[in-house]
């Protein structure tokens, strides 16, 4: 694996899971994007508890160009 070194801002774009099509500048084409989507809670009082649905995009390597894809890894927790 190449990888080439970058320090400016470049498009990528989420492919698959709940954010596909998502469209983004990221900075040094990190390996891995998290996405977080807050989940609903019951008898949540303010400033209480709350949680989120955590999903990972990992960086697809075969693309050396704009945009830069990240594909959903289905087995992210």
């Amino acid at each position: 694996m190449e990888t080439t070194e970058v320090t400016g801002w470049e498009t990528a774009v989420l492919d698959g899971g709940p954010a596909d099509g998502l469209r983004m500048k990221v900075s040094d084409r990190p390996r891995v994007i998290q996405v977080t989507y807050p989940c609903q809670v019951e008898a949540s009082q303010p400033g209480g508890a709350r949680a989120e649905a955590v999903y990972l995009y990992r960086r697809d390597y075969t693309v050396t160009s704009e945009p830069l894809r990240y594909g959903f890894d289905i087995a992210s927790p």
